[in-house]
């Protein structure tokens, strides 16, 4: 199910084929990641990508403009925003606001699933930031170790 916000409209829940769940593919009993063929894994899947991590840790602040995601943002292209912000709104996690005016004025902002994840996504943000000299002074580390088995090697 998604949920499509439009300013004066309420909300409407729709259903699209891409959006059901193949019945085809058995659900395990009990979700496990580790399981190939456990749903949970491709939300995992999801949330581990980088631009999604972003836009979720961007989206916290508040509603947000495809145009204020872009800024906030650095680096991200104009495609894989769209079709990550596409991904997250099929997954239950964000919510497209279109105010139905001209020009066209659509918004983004976290959902209740999507605030639940949020908080993760800022600890895990954290810990890169408090981490980063230490993986930087490992990769170091590791490169040097490389380069003295290659030359030892040779």
């Amino acid at each position: 199910m998604v949920r499509k916000h439009i300013v004066g409209k309420g909300e409407a829940i729709v259903s699209p084929s891409s959006c059901e769940a193949d019945p085809s593919v058995a659900a395990p009993t009990e979700p496990n990641i580790c399981a190939e063929a456990c749903p949970s894994r491709a939300i995992l899947e999801l949330v581990a990508d980088k631009w999604a991590l972003l836009i979720l840790h961007a989206l916290r602040r508040g509603s947000m403009r495809n145009g204020e995601l872009m800024r906030m943002i650095g680096g991200v292209s104009q495609k894989m925003l769209t079709q990550t912000l596409r991904e997250l709104e099929r997954n239950g996690l964000v919510d497209r606001i279109d105010h139905q005016e001209v020009p066209p004025r659509v918004e983004y902002r976290l959902n209740e699933l999507g605030r639940s994840l949020s908080e993760t996504v800022r600890e895990l943000g954290g810990w890169a930031e408090t981490h980063i000299s230490a993986v930087l002074a490992a990769r170091v580390a590791f490169e040097a170790r490389e380069r003295g088995i290659k030359s030892a090697s040779d």
